[in-house]
């Protein structure tokens, strides 16, 4: 089982940089770290240069000159779009080569259900993890380069990377567990990318009428939470409680997918072999 487990991950990890998904990736979460704070800084510079909106002349200074509104903006960008992309180019690691077929021998030679769905529970969801971190520091550091205003507050923009780390890395829980327990990869990444709008959507109106704080102990709040810290540090004790929770969602992702790949029969009557 050892053996499987790492002759897997060597597999994941291949399939992951061989195919150059890993490399599209980072050049586009780098791209965007870099694209939204220049974009910013070059758009308030325009209106400024204008000048046609003096009612609205103090808040657009501010906007344009505080480095923390570039790290916002890209947050904002990561939270749907960086989403979105992510997981549309690991589909056919997320149960897509079951619809290939291309995990039928390996499963008639032997290989196990744990050996083949634990290094996806580990390699992906780190690797959007890493990526939303990477690009949330490089986005502090174009920004700070470009606005006038430095005022990026190291351990507020290491706590907005992490939280939006962990609301990638969970989304791409989600999306495992779905693809590979179906074999529908694509259905499973538009289940994850509406629940990635609707639900914080949901929570978001909820929060209008009432007092407290919902993006608290609420995983699904984690990229409003990102965004939040940008500006402003979190509490310490419910982030770690949320992101504790959410954990906690992705560990039970890995256990549904395992028990639905052990609940999966091998039919060999017929012409194919079916799983």
């Amino acid at each position: 089982m050892n053996l499987q487990i790492k002759s897997s991950f060597k597999k994941e990890i291949m399939a992951f940089t061989r195919t150059k998904r890993f490399f599209i990736l980072l050049c586009v979460f780098v791209g965007f770290a870099v694209f939204d704070p220049v974009m910013l800084r070059a758009m308030g510079a325009i209106l400024v240069t204008l000048g046609e909106i003096d009612i609205m002349a103090d808040a657009l200074e501010q906007m344009t000159s505080s480095a923390m509104n570039g790290v916002s903006s890209l947050v904002g960008d990561l939270t749907l779009s960086g989403l979105i992309i992510y997981l549309l180019l690991i589909n056919s690691f997320a149960g897509g080569e079951q619809k290939k077929r291309s995990i039928i021998i390996p499963r008639t030679s032997g290989l196990r259900s744990k050996a083949y769905i634990t290094p996806k529970f580990i390699v992906y969801p780190i690797a959007a993890f890493a990526l939303c971190l990477l690009a949330v520091l490089v986005a502090a550091a174009v920004s700070t380069a470009i606005f006038v205003e430095k005022d990026i507050i190291m351990p507020q923009i290491l706590a907005a990377g992490a939280l939006l780390g962990m609301n990638l890395a969970m989304f791409t829980s989600f999306h495992l567990c779905i693809g590979t327990a179906t074999g529908k990869a694509g259905l499973s990444a538009a289940i994850c990318i509406g629940a990635a709008i609707i639900i914080p959507g949901i929570f978001s109106v909820l929060s209008m009428g009432i007092d407290g704080n919902l993006m608290a102990y609420n995983p699904f709040g984690l990229a409003a939470m990102a965004n939040e810290a940008v500006f402003k540090m979190p509490n310490m004790g419910e982030m770690l409680a949320t992101i504790l929770i959410a954990i906690g969602l992705m560990v039970a992702c890995f256990f549904l997918a395992l028990f639905a790949q052990n609940a999966q029969k091998i039919d060999n009557k017929g012409n194919e072999i079916l799983i």
